[in-house]
């Protein structure tokens, strides 16, 4: 199966926003991508960096996940877009927010969309924690999502495993105004590592705007990186799931976490 992963530089602007998402399908769909992935809050950009939450028009961004879930349609593929998403009891204010991945189907069926629950500090005093455990199937594959601060813990990659999950995506805003490699070198090393330790491929994206501190790239289940975009540039990573044969190593790896998860 063919994945595709979109960056591009967000904004306070839905409008500009859904843009470069159509841009991202297009060019997705010329390429027979399955299912195409964008970057935490794509749609609505992530307050408060981009955006304040009091200035999201709902509306309007229901108005254009509509139009995505159109375009999921007509472009036989899976779409999963990051954005932020008004709570059931009303209208949005402090704790009556998701920061969601929404997924939509070939069919243009809205999936059940995964929540963020690793909240800390600005998402903790605005945003309700998920509860579901972000996993989807995928064609004949079990697909988990995280987001961004989730990438810390191994816990929530642990699930994926325990669920026999093929593949995870995690999607990132996680940028900042002055460069800091040491931080992207960080973050790429939970990839790899959440990668190895579950013997699972990972695919990341990540906003491209300012400068980026973690990676828009494909890791496979030895935790090399087979893949990654030049940071700041906007365009699709492509990646063709193809299951690994498992060396020695891997081996042993799925004979201890099998022993440590019963």
């Amino acid at each position: 199966m063919k994945f595709g992963a979109y960056q591009f530089c967000g904004s306070d602007s839905i409008a500009q926003n859904f843009k470069h998402i159509c841009r991202g399908i297009h060019q997705a769909a010329q390429r027979q991508v399955r299912f195409l992935v964008f970057h935490e809050c794509a749609l609505t950009g992530y307050p408060p960096l981009h955006t304040a939450l009091s200035g999201i028009d709902f509306a309007y961004a229901e108005h254009c996940l509509q139009q995505i879930a159109a375009l999921a349609k007509e472009n036989a593929m899976y779409l999963a877009v990051g954005s932020v998403t008004r709570h059931p009891s009303g209208p949005c204010g402090n704790f009556a927010c998701h920061n969601s991945i929404l997924v939509f189907s070939p069919q243009g069926t809205a999936l059940t969309p995964y929540h963020k629950r690793a909240l800390w500090g600005w998402d903790r005093e605005h945003f309700i924690e998920g509860e579901n455990d972000g996993i989807y199937q995928i064609d004949h594959l079990r697909v988990g999502i995280r987001i961004c601060f989730e990438v810390r813990f191994p816990e929530f990659f642990r699930e994926l495993y325990k669920a026999n999950a093929d593949l995870c995506v995690i999607s990132f805003c996680d940028i900042r105004k002055q460069e800091n490699s040491w931080r992207y070198q960080l973050i790429t090393g939970h990839l790899q590592t959440r990668a190895v330790e579950n013997v699972m491929p990972v695919l990341s994206v990540n906003d491209s705007a300012f400068f980026q501190t973690a990676p828009t790239a494909a890791i496979d289940i030895h935790g090399e990186v087979e893949q990654c975009l030049s940071p700041t540039e906007e365009g699709l990573l492509l990646y063709e799931y193809e299951p690994q044969e498992a060396q020695f190593g891997e081996l042993g790896r799925r004979f201890i976490n099998d022993r440590l998860v019963k």
